[in-house]
């Protein structure tokens, strides 16, 4: 038979013979084909494991200025004109994003209980080539329902006046002092833009974080404490570690103790966070590298702004650069203490809550006029220091849940207060762990591709 099947005679089995010998090989060769796509395949998804394990670099590398990036959760919401029952309902423990129009207010509605306090955070996002004066900025004011103020807050771009995120906040609290926004019932948020006539009329993105704060078990101290270390401690020094900020709060990137770089283009601002637990204290210093042309002094060319867990403005230091290297440094803040809230300054009072602390670098636009577009090295040198307390005990829990706690997964939660310097203390111990998953990670690679090549070899020789 001229189809290769069994004919009864020798020649028959011959070409039966001969076409399973080629079909076999043509099956073999196709078996090898999806053996290394396959390996191929694994390889990739490995690696692409290790790559998320091991420190380093994130996602957003050195390239063109990003606009800020809104929490990927946050609520799209519309201000309304007046203080109405028809205005945007505010809910604690969530995260909004709406817009902020030049020349009007926009009005949010917050229904509270007695005994909580509550606090809002308006951070204002002016679009790239925005014109903006050192007195713009932004106002958010808490009422009451008849009208009265419970509080207002106010940032302004001040001597880096090129476009970036700035934040105000304000609050509803419940003390003995402000008896008028004591009683549980509807509240006001207004947001409105401050400054000149000048400024760009373009609207504003807007992102809204609203946050309360349980009572207390039981009733401590009513005064700030009265002393504390405010003397600058020397320049962290070690070696630097990689680490690429954020670009808004919500994806701001974690660090503790230890010396960090990054490069920065000119308008582009990072977001870093640094957890600080109870009776910890933060210092830091944001350092622009030297560049290697004379482009002359650019004022006001960067901003090193701290805002605390409920995204409440804390302070900010601004620094002009001419080409050398300069150094914005921050200064002495308190320990993390629950009584710091009723100290008079108000720097001194934004340090209330345990939590992360977030750390905002901006380089101004202008800074590309003299010096061109291509990034500058950062480094950030972040000490923390005092040690770690017990908090004040709630009666309750916060919204949203765990704001006002450090994350018992954070690998920074117990860096500071070690004897070193560089990532020393817990940040050695944080950046070992890093170290050692991406090594774990390396090898788990090169044992799974060795069992995968001789299961595969068996695979293709078993036929």
């Amino acid at each position: 038979m001229g189809d290769g099947r069994w004919s009864g005679d020798d020649e028959g089995w011959r070409v039966m013979g001969r076409r399973r010998t080629a079909r076999w090989r043509r099956a073999r060769v196709r078996r090898g084909h999806r053996s290394a796509r396959a390996r191929a395949a694994v390889v990739a998804a490995l690696l692409l494991c290790t790559t998320a394990a091991l420190p380093g670099r994130s996602a957003l590398a050195a390239g063109t200025p990003t606009p800020y990036a809104f929490a990927p959760d946050a609520r799209p919401i519309t201000g309304a004109t007046g203080a109405t029952d028809a205005a945007a309902r505010l809910t604690p423990g969530t995260t909004y994003k709406s817009s902020l129009p030049s020349g009007a207010k926009t009005h949010y509605r917050l229904d509270l209980e007695a005994p909580s306090d509550a606090y809002v955070s308006a951070t204002a996002i002016p679009a790239p080539g925005t014109t903006l004066a050192a007195s713009d900025g932004i106002k958010v004011t808490m009422q009451n329902a008849d009208g009265d103020t419970c509080a207002f807050g106010t940032e302004t771009f001040g001597m880096v006046h090129t476009p970036r995120p700035i934040a105000a906040w304000t609050a509803r609290e419940v003390s003995s002092n402000r008896s008028r926004c004591e009683s549980a019932g509807t509240y006001h948020v207004i947001v409105e833009r401050i400054g000149t006539a000048d400024s760009t009329t373009d609207a504003w993105g807007l992102e809204l974080f609203v946050t309360s704060e349980p009572p207390l078990k039981k009733t401590g101290a009513t005064s700030a404490p009265e002393a504390w270390d405010s003397a600058s401690p020397e320049p962290l020094t070690g070696e630097e570690v990689r680490r690429d900020g954020g670009s808004g709060f919500a994806s701001a990137v974690s660090v503790g103790q230890g010396v960090w770089n990054s490069d920065i283009e000119p308008g582009k601002t990072l977001f870093y966070k640094v957890p600080l637990d109870w009776g910890r204290q933060l210092y830091a210093t944001a350092e622009l590298g030297s560049s290697s042309s004379d482009g002359g002094s650019v004022s006001g060319a960067l901003n090193l702004a701290l805002y605390n867990p409920a995204r409440g403005f804390v302070d900010e230091a601004s620094i002009s650069y001419n080409g050398s290297q300069k150094v914005a440094d921050l200064d002495p803040l308190p320990p993390v203490a629950y009584e710091n809230r009723y100290a008079i300054p108000k720097r001194i009072k934004a340090v209330r809550f345990a939590g992360s602390y977030y750390l905002v670098v901006h380089l101004a636009a202008d800074v590309a006029e003299r010096y061109g577009d291509g990034p500058l090295r950062l480094t950030l040198r972040v000490r923390v220091g005092g040690a770690a307390e017990a908090g004040p005990g709630y009666a309750g829990e916060p919204e949203p849940g765990g704001v006002f706690q450090v994350a018992e997964d954070d690998p920074w939660a117990a860096a500071g207060g070690g004897s070193g310097d560089g990532a020393g203390g817990g940040g050695d111990a944080a950046m070992t762990v890093l170290a050692v998953s991406g090594i774990g990670a390396g090898t788990l690679v090169l044992v799974v591709l060795g069992v995968w090549a001789v299961v595969a070899r068996r695979r293709v020789g078993a036929w």
